[in-house]
C-alpha cells in the first residue's frame, strides 16, 4: 500500500493526490470528485505517511492500521463514518485494541474511517509485490573481480577538442560496468 503522494487538507473534506507543485503551493486532485484546486503554502497539509495513531505503546503508522482494517474487512469498505458514535468506538476497538482511547478522540476515528472508505473506493490499498523491478540491480557484474578489474581498465580516457580547441581529457564513467 502505497500513501504516498496523498495529502489531506485542514478545512477541506476528503483526500487529495498531488499533481505538481507550484510557485506559492501544491496542484491538488481531489479523490473524490477528481476536481483540480491549487493548495497554497499557507494552508495546513499533512502527507499519509507522516500520520500516526497513539496506542499504549509507540504511535503506529496510519498505513498499520489501514492494513489491518484491510484484514479485518478482506479488501472491503468499512464501517461508515457517519454511524454512530458507539458503534464507531467499538468497530475501532476490534481493528486495533491498542490504540490510546485517552488520546484519540472519535473525531479522529471517524477521519479514519472516512479516509479508508475513499482509498479503497479508488483502489489505492492493494498491497504491492515485496520484489519490485526496482530494487534489483540492473547493472551485470561479472563474478570473479578480475574480469571486471580488466573491463574498467580496458575503459581509456580519450581526448576531445572543444571550440576553443584546446585538448581536455574526457573522465572515466565510474557508474559500472556492464
Amino acid at each position: 500500500m502505497d500513501l504516498s503522494g496523498i495529502i489531506s487538507i485542514a478545512g477541506m473534506s476528503g483526500l487529495y493526490k498531488v499533481i505538481a507543485q507550484s510557485k506559492n503551493g501544491l496542484i491538488v486532485e481531489s479523490l473524490i470528485d477528481k476536481k483540480r484546486i491549487p493548495a497554497h503554502s499557507t494552508s495546513r497539509i499533512s502527507s499519509l505517511e507522516d500520520v500516526s495513531i497513539f496506542s499504549t505503546g509507540d504511535d503506529v503508522s496510519l498505513k498499520e492500521v489501514f492494513q489491518k482494517i484491510v484484514d479485518k474487512e478482506n479488501g472491503a469498505p468499512c464501517l461508515s463514518h457517519k454511524s454512530a458514535d458507539s458503534e464507531i468506538k467499538s468497530y475501532f476497538k476490534a481493528v486495533f485494541a491498542e490504540y490510546d482511547e485517552d488520546r484519540v478522540y472519535v473525531s479522529d476515528i471517524k477521519k479514519v474511517l472516512n479516509w479508508y472508505n475513499i482509498l479503497q473506493k479508488e483502489g489505492l490499498l492493494t498491497k504491492k509485490e515485496e520484489d519490485k523491478e526496482e530494487d534489483k540491480p540492473k547493472i551485470k557484474v561479472p563474478a570473479d573481480t578480475k574480469t571486471a578489474a580488466k573491463k574498467v581498465k580496458d575503459v581509456q580516457a580519450k581526448p576531445v577538442k572543444t571550440a576553443s580547441s584546446k585538448v581536455k581529457v574526457q573522465g572515466i564513467r565510474k557508474a559500472g560496468v556492464a
